[in-house]
């Protein structure tokens, strides 16, 4: 049978290479486990006790099945597979995940993920990997634990402490903001001309407002404008003369009596007849 070949994980759990099963417990480095808890309906929790041909912790009492993480392996399918391998559970389905643990002293150097599942037995035990096991409650383990704490597997000790009190969940770590990229710096602008003032120009004279017109009376007809009629023109009078002498008066009207008489036939002087007065 080949060795195994484990994942060598950073303090971040992140692989960073890969060593033999034996080198790795050798030099102490950081790897990957897996602790699965079986209980059944009654609340009791299997535990197996380790082959006496293990080379870590022969003999003690530990999970109901625990294993190494294989290199390229993920923690799921080794909580499957282990079950299988050391029980004889066969999972359909990847069990329920509690909690993880990081790696210290403890633990062995190794990054732990627990898991927990239901199952009422029975189990077939592979000899090679389990001495024993059966179901235990919570409270008798407890007293176990407090009177004989070396019959059970460091690991398992720590296990066992986190699933009956879950330690807060870590805070995630912030991811890191990429640096801003520089902004190029603007190109000077040059400075616009000046521009001349505008003249000045001079306000507009106030016109005078028209004179408002008095206003027609109401009801009255406004007057019609007379029609134009064209200018009649005067006869100019004859300049009288001025007044003539006394002799120039005599001549005068001796000429004219002479042409009176002149044009004036010589007529007897006809007598007018008398009425006859009424008696």
């Amino acid at each position: 049978m080949s060795e195994e070949i484990f994942d060598i994980v950073d303090d971040r759990d992140r692989v960073i290479g890969k060593q033999t099963r034996q080198e790795v417990h050798r030099r102490g480095v950081k790897h990957r486990a897996v602790h699965v808890l079986v209980v059944n309906e009654r609340g009791e929790v299997y535990l197996q006790k380790r082959s006496f041909k293990k080379d870590t912790f022969p003999g003690a009492w530990d999970s109901s099945s625990s294993g190494h993480v294989n290199s390229g392996e993920t923690y799921d399918a080794c909580a499957v597979r282990e079950t299988r391998e050391e029980i004889g559970l066969f999972l359909k389905r990847t069990p329920k995940r509690l909690l993880k643990i990081d790696a210290c002293a403890q633990t062995g150097q190794e990054f732990v993920w627990v898991y927990r599942s239901e199952f009422n037995g029975p189990f077939r035990l592979n000899p090679d990997e389990v001495e024993c096991g059966a179901f235990f409650k919570p409270d008798h383990v407890n007293r176990w634990m407090a009177e004989r704490p070396r019959d059970f597997a460091d690991a398992f000790r720590l296990v066992w402490k986190y699933y009956l009190n879950p330690p807060p969940p870590q805070a995630k770590p912030v991811a890191k903001v990429k640096p801003v990229a520089k902004v190029k710096p603007v190109a000077k602008v040059k400075p616009v001309a000046k521009v001349k003032p505008v003249a000045k120009v001079k306000p507009v004279a106030k016109v005078k407002p028209v004179a408002k017109g008095k206003p027609v009376a109401k009801g009255k007809p406004v007057a019609k404008p007379a029609k134009a009629t064209k200018p009649k023109l005067r006869k100019a009078k004859p300049q009288k003369s001025k007044p003539a002498t006394r002799a120039s008066k005599s001549k005068t009207t001796q000429l004219a009596k002479a042409k009176r008489t002149a044009k004036k036939p010589n007529r007897k002087p006809v007598s007018k007849p008398r009425k006859a007065k009424r008696r």
